[in-house]
Formats: structure tokens, sequence, C-alpha cells
């Protein structure tokens, strides 16, 4: 009996919740952070007469300053305390009550200005630095597990929640309180467990492998391992997303390789394997192997999915492969930290705050492969460094795999330097049997959870109405992110098809979801998703009518990358065909490229478009053909009298909300700022109404129009 109350059993439990709690707060501090200061920049650049003063959670500069000042204080002054502290166990428990507590108070302080959801997130982050630097201290072999139970445990509450995590919801708050209890409790048994173990014992002297060392090359390779996990590999939509394959398929099988490395048998055959090469060599062979497989998950599987001859696109390789890359990534948190000498001192701290620093460089590097297009010169006082920093951050353009690679080469570097030591080890044959029905339970489970709804498809319809929406990532013009409210705004339009322009499948930035098919999922329809942008941003089409098509094509961008979505819908005999898109953005850069400039480009995208369109509509002796019942939609980024609008009315579509009353139809509405933007294009297709909704959680509204598919039908539901 004494021996199934050894602490160690009790660590793992405590390891599952404290890296749960971490993953958790430092994927949700990273989304804050973003929408925080964006939306400081927006208040900052209005006049305050301007401002609304009904929105709930306004980005105030003045809180948002204090928000980021804190977070840079709270990370770099726990770690560094535990320069003076961590030689004292009970500074763990300390650690884990902060994380507990400041997990805990991301809920209950989501209307609080004194102290607020982003500060919570900041303090719970910094007592998980301050968990990771005493497990490394004094619980080396715990440390494994506290990464990968973290990870394993975010994923299964993302498959539960449809990519969303529900931890993060308000009605959550009564589980965060028992679990936080639950941590803290453990945390203090165990504190006094190794006290009277301490005691009892006859030489307290004597080194163990549970004491461990984490040096500089470590922090740097902590802050890769990261970055690699909360952006690509331990996200089933993002490996989904960037590999074009099923996110159902994939859920379990990136949970199983997240976990499979906790069994014992696995590490001893991962051991045998990488001994066979040379000591010098072992740790590059294990990261080509990885950087191979991501770059064939992310890139070279396209081209295979696309080839019939073979029929490859079944197998969905390039998922395979990231599936494969996670899994020895997994194996890597062993490399993380290594035994400590008796005589060696440990800076575990200090190499956390660097980490913390590499981290936030790395976050701000995949930021700019999505946002590179709109980066703006600096004011007139540091005119001196736009000749450099500008163009440098719009050269990020394109970088999400070399970003990705980087930061594996980071995370390696602990492999590459203690080569000579190979740390997976075996264990007993019941911590395997016990791992191992753990493992395929939560994989089965997290299969359940994923599955998707049953959809009821309309079919043999008389009417339908079509909507475009551009749902700027969720977030509204001041940078409040509510996805639930824009599938509210859905659901109250009645649109049983819908073109989605500015949606995203899993960016850091908006907290890991996968949009597209949370919405399709909230709202019981069938969704197709085309990324135009590092596979995880780009365009969707929604439908409760059966989807029987779709591709999509990328338009030349000189600025933010976009395309044309292409989707066939079956609502009777016939088809509906869909063109769903987003041109180029007129915007003041601050660098004199003038508005005439920038609307060539959406000329150039919109001849693309066209031309596009008319290749789909080919009769089989090459000429063009009739569009038949086709929809164009999405944002055009210009108003309806300009020369680009009037080439799309050139070509015989209609403007289903042309109408001189230009108050009701705007599309943009920010403040102080009115216009028509997006808009839906008909042929073959006689409408019975239009509007746009007036309430939005994004910066632009819904426009719908409803439309007759039977001859004869009456425009009256």
């Amino acid at each position: 009996m004494r021996r199934r109350l050894q602490p160690h059993h009790i660590y793992i439990v405590e390891a599952a919740l404290t890296g749960a709690f971490f993953v958790q707060s430092l994927r949700f501090l990273i989304g804050m952070i973003y929408s925080r200061t964006a939306g400081a920049s927006i208040v900052n650049s209005l006049p305050s007469s301007q401002i609304p003063t009904d929105i709930p959670n306004l980005a105030e500069p003045s809180i948002v300053s204090t928000e980021v000042t804190y977070l840079i204080f709270i990370v770099v002054a726990l770690p560094l305390l535990t320069l003076i502290l961590g030689r004292f166990k009970w500074w763990l428990t300390i650690g884990t009550i902060i994380l507990a507590v400041g997990r805990f108070l991301m809920l209950s302080q989501a209307d609080s200005t004194s102290f607020t959801p982003t500060m919570a997130a900041s303090l719970a982050v910094a007592g998980g630095l301050v968990v990771i630097a005493q497990v490394v201290r004094f619980r080396l072999q715990s440390l494994p597990y506290f990464f990968i139970l973290g990870l394993g445990i975010d994923q299964l509450l993302r498959a539960v929640g449809n990519t969303v995590d529900p931890s993060f919801d308000s009605d959550y708050q009564p589980t965060q309180i028992v679990l936080s209890l639950i941590a803290i409790a453990l945390s203090i048994l165990v504190f006094i467990w190794e006290r009277r173990r301490l005691q009892a014992a006859t030489d307290t002297r004597a080194v163990s492998a549970d004491h461990g060392l984490l040096p500089f090359w470590s922090g740097i390779a902590l802050a890769g391992l990261l970055f690699i996990e909360l952006s690509l590999l331990a996200l089933p939509n993002a490996i989904a997303g960037r590999a074009d394959a099923d996110y159902t398929t994939f859920v379990p099988f990136t949970l199983l390789a997240t976990l499979l490395p906790l069994l014992p048998q696995i590490r001893v055959r991962a051991r045998n394997f990488i001994l066979l090469f040379d000591s010098g060599v072992r740790g590059w062979a294990w990261l080509l192997i990885i950087a191979l497989m991501i770059v064939f998950g992310t890139r070279i599987q396209t081209v295979l999915l696309s080839n019939d001859a073979i029929n490859i696109g079944e197998i969905q390789l390039g998922a395979i492969a990231l599936v494969i890359s996670q899994f020895m990534v997994s194996m890597m948190w062993w490399w993380l930290a290594r035994p400590r000498g008796e005589q060696e001192r440990t800076f575990a701290g200090l190499w956390l705050i660097i980490s913390v620093g590499v981290f936030a460089l790395l976050i701000a590097g995949d930021f700019f492969t999505y946002e590179y297009a709109f980066v703006r010169n600096l004011r007139p006082e540091l005119d001196f460094l736009n000749p450099i920093i500008p163009p440098l951050l719009r050269g990020f353009r394109g970088l999400g795999l070399p970003i990705i690679l980087f930061a594996l080469f980071l995370a390696g570097i602990p492999m590459l330097y203690w080569h000579r030591r190979v740390p997976w080890q075996g264990g007993s044959g019941w911590a395997t049997l016990f791992s191992l029905l753990t493992i395929v339970g939560a994989a089965i489970g997290a299969a359940f959870a994923a599955r998707p709804p049953l959809v009821e498809s309309e079919t043999n319809i008389e009417r339908m109405r079509v909507a475009t929406y551009n749902i700027h990532a969720a977030y509204d013009e001041f940078f409040n992110y509510d996805l639930e409210q824009i599938a509210f705004d859905i659901q109250v339009s009645g649109a049983s098809v819908v073109l989605l322009q500015e949606i995203e499948a899993g960016r850091l930035t908006s907290f890991g979801v996968d949009q597209p098919l949370w919405l399709a999922r909230q709202l019981g329809m069938d969704v197709r998703f085309y990324p135009t942008n590092e596979g995880l941003q780009g365009l969707a089409v929604l439908s409760k009518v059966p989807i029987v098509f779709d591709e999509g094509d990328l338009l030349t961008s000189e600025g933010n990358q976009t395309g044309l979505q292409h989707v066939q819908i079956r609502p009777d005999d016939g088809i509906i065909t869909i063109y769903n898109t987003w041109l180029g953005l007129l915007q003041d850069r601050g660098d004199n490229r003038p508005i005439e400039e920038q609307e060539q480009d959406q000329q150039q995208q919109l001849e693309e478009l066209l031309l596009l369109i008319a290749e789909d509509h080919l009769t089989p002796e090459g000429q063009p053909g009739q569009l038949g019942r086709t929809i164009l939609g999405g944002t055009f980024n210009n108003v309806p009298d300009s020369p680009l609008l009037e080439r799309v009315r050139e070509i015989g579509l209609i403007d289903p909300h042309d109408t001189d009353t230009f108050e009701d139809f705007t599309t943009l509405r920010r403040t102080g700022i009115r216009a028509r933007v997006d808009y839906l294009w008909l042929n073959s297709l006689e409408l019975c109404g239009a509007n746009v909704l007036q309430d939005s959680a994004s910066d632009h509204h819904l426009a719908f129009a409803s439309v007759k598919i039977r001859r004869g039908a009456d425009c009256e539901a």
C-alpha cells in the first residue's frame, strides 16, 4: 500500500492540471495581447468625442498600457525570484498557487478594469514559469508530463468545443474553481509528504535523478517547442488547414501523437532507433526528419493531392506527415533539461525570462506573415527608420514555413548539444499498461467529441436567402472578439448560404479556433474553406443547401494575398455556381503609394477573377458559354460608382442592393466611416428582396438577398 502512495504518482496528476492551466493561459494571453493592443491603437487614433461610450471592454490605451507593463513586470519578477527562492521546495507550491489562482481569475475578472483577464492570464503564465523552473530543479522526470499532458488536455477540450476551448467561457467558472483547488491541494500535500520523507532520510546530500538543470540553450529550446506546438502541431485544425485535410479524421491521431511518448516502450524503441546514428549526428538526423515531414505536410502534399493518375488525394499524406512530426516533437520534451551535478548552480529563472523573449519574437514573426500588408510607416519623429523597419516587416510575406523551421532548429539545440546523452528511458509493465489505456481512452473520447453533427440539407426549395459577411476574424472595430455573436448574426439573417471573408482556421491571434468549422457546426451547416494565406486565413462558404463541388484560385496580390473561391450547390435538379472573393484593400500606409496604383491592383485581381469565371463556363468547343445561375459575392473594397464595380455590371451581373438609399445598404461602418464595400451579384436568379443587417459583431455588416429557385414561386415565405 505504501508504494501506491508515493508522491511520484501524484506528481503526474498535478503536472496534468498545472500543464493544462499553463497552456490554456498562454493561448489566451496571446489572443488578448493582440486584441487589446490593436483595440488601443484604434482608440488612440480617434478623437475622444467620436468614441462610443457603450462599448463593453473598450481597450482604453491607459488600461492596455498598464496590462502590458504588468505582463512584462510579472513574467520577469517571478522567475527572477526563483534565483533566490528556488532552493526552497515550498516555492514550487507558491508557483502552483499563483498559476491556479491566475487561471481562475481569467474567468472571474471578465468585467474588471482594475485587474483585467489579460492581467490574470499574465499572472497565470508567470506562475507557470515558476512551476517549470521548480519542476526542473526538484522533479525533473515530471517535466515532460507537464507539457505533454497539458497539450493533450487542451486538445481534448477543444475537440469537445469544436476547436473552441470551453474553459474560456464564464459558465466554466465553477469547474475551474474545483480544478484550481485540487491543484493547490495536491501541491500542498506533496510538499508535506516530501518534507517528512526528507526529515526521515539518512543522507540528504545524495544526488537524485530528479534534480535537474535548465541551461541557457534549453531556455531557447523551450521557446521553439512552445511555438511549434501552439501554432501548428498541437492543433488538429491547424494541421488540417495547412495540409488541406479533414479535421475530424485527424483529431484522435494528433492526440495519439502527442501522448504516445508517455509510453515507456515507445521511448525505448525511439532510443534504439536514435542509437543507430553516430552520436555527433543523432540530433541532426532527428531534426532533419521532422523538418522534411513539416515541409512535405505544408507544401509538397498539395501537388500530390492533385495527381489524379495515382489517386493519392484520398490518403491525405500531408496531414499524416504533420502528425508524425507532432509525435517526434513531443518526444523532444525529454531533452529540454538534464540532471544536475552536485556542485552545479541553476539559473533557470533567468533563462526562462530569455525564453519568453524569444517566444514573443517568434509570435511577432508569425503575426507579420499574415499582417504584412497592413504595416504602416512610423511616425514623423521616427521617419529615419522608415527605410528599414516597415520594408523588413512587410518582407515577412510567405515566411510562415521558414519561421516554423527556425523554431524547430531552436527546439532541437539540446539534442545537438547533449549528443552523448539519450534521456528516453523505459519503465515498468504496469506503467506501460496504465499509460496505454489512458492514451487510447483519450483518443477515443476525442474522436467521439469531434464527430461532425448531422446536417439537415435543404433540397427542392422554392426560394433561398444568400448572404456575404466579412467577419474580420470575429473582431469588431475595436477588436473585441465575439465569434458567438458572428454566429448569431448569421442565424438572424436567415441565410441558407453565406459567403465569408477574412476568416481564420487556427491562428494564434484568434485563439487557435477553426472559425469556419465552429460556425458550421454551431449553425448546422456544411462548410468549405479556401485558404489564401499560410493555410489558416482565407475564404469560406457555409451552406444548408448541398455542396457538390468546391475549389479555389489565388489572385495576384501586391497587398494581402487573396483569391477566388468557387463552390457549386444543388438546391434542385440543377446547380447554382457561387464565387466568393476578397479584393485588395485601399489604404494609406504612409508610404506615399497613391490610391490609383492600389486600384490598379484591384482591377488586375478583378480581371483575373472574371477570366476564371469565364473559363469555368466555356463550351466544349472552347467558346464563351452562358453563366447560368450564378452568384458572385464578397468584399470588393470599393464604392458602387467606381470603375471597378462598373466592370462587374458590364458582364451582366445584377446588384440586388443597387438603390439610392445609401445609408440602408452601407456595409463598412466604423467610427466616422460609412461605405458600401461588400456586394452580392446575381445572374439568372429572380430577386425577391435584399437588405443589410444593421447590427454586427464585425466591422463589416452582413448583406443578404432573397432569390427564387423555382420559377413561379411566391416571394413570400
